[in-house]
């Protein structure tokens, strides 16, 4: 059962600051909504700062890089340094260098935006299609030969989704099965300030089901472990005085529980207190509820 937390208990906020030191934070929903702060947000993470924690930013959108994201976070008034940052694109690129040991010789096709390529390319990998114009076109592609060059396949949220990106990819992985198949995430959507819109797992989705179940896709970002390997990788921390703090119960929430890190869900974004109570309940039960990740400025009541 999860703790519910409340302002008008501050010192339940100040034995969350006691009991943790590394912090992770889901972006989107959780931090702001696509432009927009939630409130409290930036005191938030000031306190933590102030107490020496370490905050970690971990986001399944891939249409930013991990450079773009600290520019977002700076735009915001949000402090934040770059190897802070692990989007799900940099995850997918660290994966396909540090995991796959892509070849030199192979190049990946990309459904995703700039990004996804920047991380690829800082990584040293070679890629085809993302914002090439030549796909970025709403013809119906011509003849699509069979290309053993294209090593991986490797789709995030696009949006200029279209049939030619899609048939390309369909065509490299079906005519090669040792073509890899790879996504950022399968979140099926995402909140932003125009309201939920649909996700990288819906981008994916046209390519399952014309694939079928024995092309099955390997998903980088949260919920996966490959996504915490990434971040073990390059900080040695303490999962059981980590803390990862979320609004979507199957990525977010179930991303700490299978890391075994504590987990803490807020309601800003697309998680409920009915997806916790309501007649058919998440079988995903994080350790702590708030509504709100300003709740944690209460902390400082308590001093």
């Amino acid at each position: 059962m999860s703790l519910r937390l409340d302002t008008k208990d501050p010192g339940r906020y100040q034995e969350l600051l006691d009991k943790y030191d590394t912090w992770m934070f889901d972006c989107d929903g959780v931090l702001w909504h696509g432009d927009r702060l939630i409130d409290g947000a930036t005191e938030v993470l000031q306190i933590l700062r102030s107490q020496k924690k370490r905050i970690l930013f971990v986001t399944n959108n891939a249409t930013k890089s991990r450079r773009n994201y600290k520019k977002k976070l700076d735009g915001l008034g949000i402090e934040a340094h770059v190897d802070e940052v692990f989007g799900s694109a940099y995850a997918a690129a660290v994966y396909l260098s540090s995991v796959l040991n892509f070849p030199v010789d192979k190049r990946v096709y990309v459904i995703g935006m700039s990004g996804l390529e920047e991380e690829l390319r800082d990584e040293g990998i070679s890629f085809i299609g993302g914002t090439d114009p030549a796909d970025n076109t709403l013809s119906a592609p011509g003849e699509i030969p069979p290309d053993l060059s294209v090593g991986a396949v490797l789709v995030g949220l696009d949006t200029s989704i279209n049939y030619t990106k899609l048939s390309r990819a369909f065509r490299y992985l079906h005519s090669n099965p040792a073509c890899a198949f790879l996504a950022t995430n399968e979140d099926s959507t995402f909140p932003s300030d125009k309201g939920l819109l649909p996700g990288a797992g819906a981008v994916l989705a046209p390519l399952l089901t014309a694939l079928g179940p024995n092309r099955p896709v390997t998903a980088i970002g949260k919920p996966s472990g490959l996504m915490l390997d990434a971040i073990k990788a390059k900080h040695n921390l303490d999962p059981e005085r980590t803390i990862m703090v979320g609004d979507r119960l199957n990525t977010d929430i179930q991303f700490g529980k299978d890391g075994g890190l504590a987990t803490l869900l807020v309601l800003t974004g697309i998680s409920s207190e009915g997806d916790l109570t309501g007649p058919n309940p998440s079988t995903v039960v994080p350790d702590y509820v708030t509504p709100s990740i300003g709740d944690l400025r209460a902390a400082v009541a308590s001093w």
